[in-house]
């Protein structure tokens, strides 16, 4: 792998202290392209500006995926990914049906490990911080034919990064705006799956809450994902979360939380729920709390939920399920706890 080291670095340019989600980008980026039908050695440069011109195939065409993964500052002061290969296997699915060209193991995996070995100094030491990785595959040749790309490019660059939310959030019921539709590309971690959101988003913002919490296409009567993290709820004590389909993204910290509920006994049902039934727990209190989980948000409480003009206020518990998962997930991430189930990828 060629490796080219900047001639100057931005390192100090980032307030360790201080650090918000995703504004600082590091030093360096991994790139690797495809042409004429097989992905190159790959390297390593400076952070730069792309050499497309603006006939580039994925602005107009949108054939673009990518993904959130985290590397953690360990115990020891080693550094470690966190479930790297589910990451590479759900890149792939995305890029599948994208009619994008997979990326193969060892390019994915060594372009990780060698980045970060390179821009080791920018993962950070703080308490609930790390350092955000973005693979990304886009179609890269230039023309604007409606037709599929003949050359993609595989990238990562890598922020250090901390808490996307620091506190509770507040959600809404997406009534209008839909996410995704069945036999879609909503399983999929696609571009534009997020430039479609941002309007619904936008809106929500405005009105005071942090996400909107999306429904199902056909009649927006069934609970699906977050904006930025899939959704789970405590209902008379059982984790209830939606059950995948091809409109939900298959969250990797959903999979880490629901593994580690299993090993501790609690009950789960992944099923449909309707938006009646979360409205009917929320008047009665059986609704004893919820919470979204992904990469950036990690584990996220909900302490209101709003639905026809009306906000429902939801339990926050010290002690609750979401509190647990989220410090038993920081322990093995930082090397603090047993890595029981080989979590962990050590650089």
């Amino acid at each position: 792998m060629k490796i080219r080291i900047t001639e100057k670095s931005n390192l100090s340019k980032i307030d360790f202290s201080n650090l918000g989600f995703g504004a600082g980008l590091s030093d360096h980026v991994f790139i690797c392209e495809y042409k004429n039908g097989s992905w190159g050695e790959g390297s390593i440069e400076p952070y730069g500006s792309l050499s497309q011109g603006l006939g580039l195939h994925a602005l107009h065409y949108g054939q673009a995926v990518f993904e959130g993964q985290k590397a953690y500052r360990q115990k020891d002061n080693s550094i470690a990914i966190f479930r790297p290969e589910k990451n590479l296997k759900r890149l792939n699915i995305s890029a599948k049906r994208m009619l994008i060209p997979e990326v193969p193991g060892d390019i994915f995996i060594n372009g990780l490990t060698e980045l970060i070995k390179v821009d080791s100094d920018w993962v950070p030491k703080g308490e609930n911080q790390s350092l955000y990785l973005r693979p990304f595959l886009f179609s890269s040749s230039e023309f604007v034919a409606a037709r599929p790309s003949e050359e993609y490019t595989f990238a990562i660059v890598t922020s250090p990064v901390g808490e996307l939310y620091s506190k509770a959030v507040k959600v809404k019921v997406e009534q209008s705006f839909t996410r995704a539709a069945s036999g879609g590309v909503g399983y999929a971690k696609a571009a534009g799956n997020y430039g479609g959101s941002f309007l619904a988003t936008h809106n929500a913002v405005k009105e005071g809450f942090n996400q909107v919490l999306w429904t199902d296409h056909a009649e927006h009567n069934y609970l699906e994902e977050a904006g930025t993290m899939n959704v789970a709820f405590v209902l008379n004590n059982k984790l209830v979360t939606p059950i995948l389909s091809d409109r939900i993204l298959a969250g990797i910290t959903r999979d880490s939380i629901l593994t580690l509920a299993k090993e501790w006994n609690i009950t789960i049902e992944e099923r449909r729920i309707k938006v009646d039934e979360l409205i009917t727990a929320l008047k009665d209190g059986s609704l004893n709390e919820a919470f979204g989980m992904g990469t950036a948000a990690v584990v996220s409480q909900i302490n209101g939920i709003g639905f026809n003009d009306e906000i429902f206020s939801v339990p926050i518990p010290k002690n609750g399920i979401a509190m647990r998962m989220k410090k038993a997930l920081s322990a093995i991430r930082y090397g603090e706890s047993e890595d029981k189930f080989n979590w962990m990828y050590h650089i």
